[in-house]
């Protein structure tokens, strides 16, 4: 997920309480609130206005660790470039892999929350879409996708034994088929994508196409964010940030697909369109979900990202549509 779009001033906001708040306490807003004897320092330091903290703390526009975020970011994409140049079969188990520890991320997540989602048939059911994805296509995907939606309606309606009523069915179950679209289903689309005539390289150019979106909106948020675009959701992210991800990933769309795939630019220039459109709504799907959960991050695995459900965030929505777009166009 990407942080370049960020407004520095809404950077409090973002953590959905104010100093006083953040405190324990009913002040008026922005009135700080001395700490009392026996009170450890930190409290008093979570009660300083923004114009009395210190200047290293406000200088930190990413809101992460960004030389870790950059060592696992480079170390991430120079192995995934490897794999799809010279195994690209591999790339389908660290797919899988990868889209196990997501679900179990979201599923804890959700646990912590009391949202009972049916961990082990969700686990089976998502690896079932991505690895019968490869021989089977579509059918493959569409036939796994439905047998373990019904799997966890099952599973959870009988998951306190045959004679307890269950509690909160309805909205479990819901919420248990979101995740199933939202991460194997959609992961799919990439596996899918790799199938298909010069795979490698299609998927490898969505990953680009991902990164340029990414760099973009990060370079132009810190540079230029001055407006917040859906401060409401995530107060971070600016209309310059999603502008500068427009830039980039369109610029990428046009090389990548002229260049690796032998296409017509303008597949490239529409590619971009969508990757940058889809990526921003991944972005802000997950940054809701986060906010009504009451979390900073799915996990902790990736120093300076969080988990791997917030790397993915933007990467999912834009497997399927790169898939889409590249299906119906070369």
């Amino acid at each position: 997920m990407s942080d370049g779009t960020i407004v520095a001033e809404q950077a409090a906001a973002d953590e959905g309480m104010s100093a006083s708040e953040a405190a324990g306490t009913s002040g008026a807003p922005g009135q700080a609130v001395p700490a009392g004897p026996g009170q450890a320092s930190a409290e008093g330091e979570q009660v300083q206005s923004e114009s009395e903290q210190p200047e290293a703390a406000k200088s930190s526009r990413a809101g992460r660790n960004l030389p870790a975020a950059l060592a696992v970011g480079f170390g991430l994409g120079l192995s995934l470039i490897a794999i799809l140049l010279f195994a690209p079969r591999i790339l389908v188990g660290v797919i899988a892999v990868a889209i196990a520890i997501a679900t179990w991320e979201v599923a804890k997540r959700l646990r912590e929350a009391d949202v009972l989602v049916p961990r082990i048939p969700l686990l089976v059911g998502g690896q079932a879409l991505i690895w019968l994805a490869w021989p089977y296509g579509a059918d493959g995907v569409a036939g796994a996708f439905g047998l373990t939606a019904l799997g966890c309606m099952v599973w959870r309606l009988f998951d306190h034994g045959l004679a307890a009523t269950p509690r909160n069915f309805l909205r479990d179950t819901a919420i248990t088929v979101f995740v199933l679209a939202w991460i194997p289903l959609l992961a799919s689309f990439a596996v899918l994508m790799l199938s298909e005539p010069s795979g490698n390289l299609r998927v490898l150019t969505f990953m680009i196409l991902v990164v340029c979106s990414d760099v973009g909106g990060y370079v132009a948020g810190v540079l230029f964010g001055r407006h917040p675009m859906v401060p409401a959701i995530s107060p971070k992210k600016s209309w310059e940030g999603f502008g500068g991800s427009l830039v980039f990933c369109v610029i990428g769309g046009l090389l990548t697909v002229t260049l690796l795939l032998q296409a017509n630019s303008m597949i490239g220039v529409l590619l971009g369109v969508a990757v940058v459109l889809v990526a921003t709504c991944g972005d802000l799907i997950e940054s809701q979900i986060k906010r009504e959960l009451g979390i900073k991050d799915m996990g902790t695995l990736l120093p300076g990202h969080g988990g791997i459900m917030d790397r993915l965030d933007s990467m999912l929505p834009s497997a399927f549509v790169s898939w889409l777009v590249l299906t119906a166009l070369l």
